[in-house]
């Protein structure tokens, strides 16, 4: 992938982008910061975005990528994450592409940090499935099947001890319960094989701002597949964005349409979804052989 594309990436607290060489994923000049308006209303966000991007010289047909705390769907945010809730039903790649004057591309925010990672950092060039975690203050997912992205997963929220499993075992937790590394790592342990049997992934990447001491958790853990930290950190949301950007566009320019984005998110659930099955067949079988050995063990006695 070569050239440039812009990329910006919405935050509670902070609107943050810049220019990304898409050969590399770095940021061709000092990303800027300005922050996220109170209360972060469509209009009051689509100003800020405005007023960054026309803080960079950059020529009005570069495509442009942005993050968003939300479940995107065609362009529509459903949810709304430490952003105003009016952003619920609004068209967000309509609005910042008629303020901003460039094509712009919306994306889920955790969804942009996996394919940064995909394309410039730990998961570039690997096939089969690939699992990106974000340990913060949540759980941010991605999860790709062979390089293809199946967008606004939300394995954060699988179920772990009766709640979402973010709230036992995300960094935050960490924090709040003053755990040490090595209790820390046993709680991880039990998220990532739950993820491992659902998934059977090939790779699992760990990013958010604690994989910076990943030598402290990382290797406490005890899983089949790699596990490995992510190499794209602040700027992982912004290089995400672009790429996705330049990608759309391109699309665009061969003449895809949103059905044709469509059939290759069907052909990728399609295969997480066999995978899914394979697990569960498994898991049945496992479970009538042990059933079938404790009876064996009762008729000895």
């Amino acid at each position: 992938m070569n050239g440039k594309a812009f990329g910006i990436d919405i935050g509670g607290s902070g609107i943050k982008g810049a220019p990304v060489d898409l050969g590399t994923g770095a940021l061709t000049e000092d990303r800027l910061r300005i922050p996220t308006p109170q209360p972060s209303t469509p209009e009051a966000v689509a100003d800020t975005v405005a007023e960054l991007i026309s803080s960079f010289d950059i020529s009005p047909s570069m495509p442009v990528g942005v993050t968003f705390p939300a479940v995107i769907q065609n362009g529509v945010a459903l949810t709304a994450a430490n952003v105003d809730d009016a952003w619920i039903g609004t068209d967000v790649d309509a609005l910042f592409t008629e303020r901003t004057g460039h094509d712009v591309f919306v994306v889920n925010d955790a969804d942009a940090a996996g394919i940064a990672e995909m394309e410039f950092g730990a998961g570039r060039g690997r096939r089969g499935v690939v699992v990106v975690a974000t340990l913060g203050t949540g759980v941010g997912s991605a999860l790709f099947v062979d390089g293809t992205l199946v967008p606004n997963t939300e394995l954060g929220h699988l179920l772990l001890h009766g709640d979402s499993a973010e709230k036992h075992m995300a960094d935050s937790a960490r924090v709040r319960e003053d755990l040490d590394w090595k209790a820390w790592a046993g709680r991880l342990q039990e998220y990532f094989a739950h993820v491992e049997f659902l998934f059977s992934p090939t790779l699992i990447i760990v990013g958010g701002g604690v994989s910076k001491k990943h030598e402290k958790f990382l290797p406490l853990l005890d899983l089949k597949a790699p596990i490995v930290p992510a190499k794209l950190r602040n700027e992982a949301g912004i290089a995400g964005a672009a790429a996705l950007a330049h990608r759309a566009e391109q699309h665009q320019q061969q003449g895809g349409s949103p059905g044709q984005d469509a059939e290759v998110t069907k052909k990728a659930l399609k295969a997480a979804r066999k995978q899914l099955e394979k697990q569960a067949k498994r898991a049945k079988q496992d479970k009538k052989a042990d059933k079938s050995k404790k009876s064996k063990n009762a008729k000895k006695k």
